[in-house]
């Protein structure tokens, strides 16, 4: 894996996070890591220090430029502190998946401030079972879901007793100039940054020209025409499709990955086909729960798409796409709903819409920055475009470490936004696919019934693909849990969750206490003191603090 490069100027794409977020919906993306045994909090400092050398952007914050002439930069931090960016929290007993979930909806549910580096680690005592669990909390204009990934690897190891020790981080005079952009500077920025992007925009459109016009059938065809045509008609709305409450509702569930691709190589597609078909067939099962009527209804799918080249794997910022895949709610044969996906994401490859989109985004980079940040901050729609979004972000196969201490389990965690009232995030690791599910608490105020109608509609393609269940391994998630803990904490919007591209690549032909350290000082300021919070999580989900100096 590549090493970790910064950008120093953010891109149209990640600059337009910061731009579209809202006090009430903040654009963070993160997990949830479960290790095993405890962890203490000054020794994971010190880990997470040695380890910055390969994260420069984590010493980075965010400069606009006068009056938004040109995008931000990331321009070193020279007041950085770690201890205003890691915090211990303790869960009091029993410490039950259900606490944990409330944890995690608080965290997410709040801004991170613009005046430091824009990521936050939680390392979580109490858990049961005597583990520890680390939040992460990063803004989406940092990273994307790949070279999220990336980072999770530079952050962890591959090994409990690695050899690679790390580093003292660098200061930031070394590597950054001290000198502030005047509006001379951003100027020229901005007609270099406009060249750049009207040479990029016109690369990009002669390259998707060509693949085109080699393949003018299959872009032709009625069916691939039938799906371009869906791209651009109303939606069929849902009833988690009106605007937000602020609130939130985390479910988490997981499955063999051995077991998935299996069924992907009995029956034909890709393993992505395979999540999309008991994804439909576990909503229709939900809004049927509900008395919503699934008949001549669809279920449209925004899969965000990895356009990141293998060669800049481990560079941060975005670079995604969208595939807008729509499914039947109201076919009940899991066969042929999973022909039929097949199909639609075939389609929707051949008339590459995905290049489409993409070409069209990087064209808005042209846009001046000024309009783009003017339109952001009071933009804002209560009418969704699609009905959820499902992220699917491959992960290794293979254990990680963090401290020695093995890597259990992964959840993962993208926001919901713009009338989205819920999210679904998919992230395999370690022979494991781990699936997180973000839900507006008012308009899917039952979305904890999904965890079991998707365990349901897996079960279902696999016994249709003529699979017998196999035992899977040992869930770290405990058995014995609390009556569901509600975690009235602030929605997280994000039509854009983190971006995936397929887990496999080749379609498949079918066969025959703790105390939290915190830096009490202003932001951008030293501090002459540190305060001291402790950080309690009940057993009813009630998050308790003190702070001492």
């Amino acid at each position: 894996m590549a090493e970790p490069k910064s950008n120093q100027r953010l891109s149209s794409l990640d600059a337009s996070f910061l731009y579209y977020e809202r006090k009430e919906a903040p654009l963070n993306i993160g997990g949830i890591h479960i290790f095993e045994s405890e962890i203490p909090y000054e020794e994971f400092i010190e880990h997470v220090s040695s380890k910055l050398p390969l994260l420069p952007r984590y010493r980075q914050i965010v400069r606009l430029s006068p009056l938004n002439t040109t995008q931000p930069t990331w321009e070193p931090d020279t007041n950085f502190d770690i201890h205003r960016h890691i915090f211990d929290v303790k869960l009091e007993a029993p410490g039950t998946i259900d606490q944990l979930r409330a944890l995690a909806g608080q965290v997410h549910c709040g801004m991170l401030d613009r005046n430091k580096p824009l990521w936050e680690l939680y390392l979580v005592q109490g858990y049961e079972g005597h583990r520890t669990v680390m939040i992460s909390k990063i803004h989406h204009a940092m990273v994307d879901g790949i070279s999220g990934v990336d980072l999770l690897n530079v952050t962890l190891d591959f090994s409990p007793n690695p050899t690679h020790k790390g580093t003292k981080p660098p200061e930031p005079k070394e590597a950054f100039s001290k000198h502030p952009h005047t509006m001379f500077d951003s100027l020229l920025d901005y007609f270099e940054d406009n060249v750049k992007t009207w040479t990029s925009v016109q690369t990009q459109l002669l390259w998707t020209a060509e693949k085109w016009l080699k393949q003018p059938d299959r872009l032709l065809s009625p069916q691939n025409l039938g799906a371009l045509g869906n791209i651009v008609s109303p939606i069929s709305m849902l009833p988690f499709n009106r605007p937000l409450s602020g609130k939130i509702k985390l479910i988490w569930s997981n499955y063999s990955f051995a077991e998935i691709k299996a069924i992907r190589a009995a029956i034909g597609g890709t393993v992505n086909d395979v999540v999309l078909t008991a994804l439909a067939k576990a909503f229709a099962d939900y809004l049927e729960e509900r008395d919503f009527p699934t008949r001549e209804r669809v279920l449209r799918i925004m899969v965000p798409v990895s356009m990141r080249p293998d060669e800049q794997r481990g560079a941060l910022g975005n670079q995604v796409s969208l595939l807008p895949v729509e499914i039947p709610l109201d076919m009940a044969d899991p066969m042929e709903r999973h022909t039929y996906v097949i199909e639609k994401t075939q389609a929707l490859k051949n008339t590459r819409i995905a290049d489409a989109i993409n070409l069209f985004s990087n064209l808005l980079g042209v846009v001046p920055p000024a309009l783009q940040a003017a339109v952001g901050s009071i933009v804002d729609t209560p009418v969704a475009i699609f009905n959820i979004v499902c992220t699917n972000v491959p992960g290794p196969q293979v254990p990680l470490y963090l401290m020695g201490r093995k890597m259990t389990e992964s959840f993962p965690y993208v926001p919901i936004g713009f009338a989205v009232g819920i999210s679904v995030s998919i992230f395999s690791y370690n022979g494991m696919l781990y699936m997180g599910i973000t839900a507006d608490a008012e308009s899917a105020p039952d979305a904890d019934k999904l965890k079991g109608f998707l365990d349901s509609a897996f079960a279902e393609i696999r016994t249709a693909a003529g699979l017998t269940a196999k035992p899977q391994k040992t869930e770290a998630v405990p058995v014995q849990q609390t009556p569901a803990v509600k975690a009235e904490s602030q929605v997280v919007e994000a039509g854009a969750g983190a971006e995936m591209p397929e887990l496999e690549d080749k379609p498949a032909k079918p066969k025959a206490k703790a105390k939290a350290s915190k830096n009490g000082a202003k932001p951008g300021n030293q501090a002459e003191e540190v305060h001291l919070v402790t950080t309690v999580v009940s057993a009813t989900g009630e998050v308790k603090k003190s702070e001492t100096n």
